[in-house]
């Protein structure tokens, strides 16, 4: 983790953000998932893989937003 940016990799040159554990466990009810869906356009056992390995696909501008909005977690708090 870049000590300078809080929730920030770099792997091999690419920046990659994690969601903290507190915004995973939030957003893992079939509710947020479906919403998750809706805005990645994709399938819940993708949304479902995606939770499970903490995926940088959940860091998307659509899914940061539905995440804030269900959580009232902010950004530094989301991000590890």
């Amino acid at each position: 983790m870049n000590a300078k940016s809080p929730g920030l990799n770099t792997i091999g040159g690419r920046k990659e953000f994690k969601l903290s554990p507190q915004a995973l466990k939030a957003i893992n009810t079939p509710v947020i998932r479906r919403r998750l869906m809706d805005a990645l356009g994709c399938t819940e056992f993708t949304i479902s893989r995606y939770i499970q390995k903490n995926s940088d696909n959940l860091t998307k501008a659509a899914a940061m937003q539905i995440i804030r909005e269900v959580t009232g977690l902010a950004d530094d708090e989301m991000l590890e």
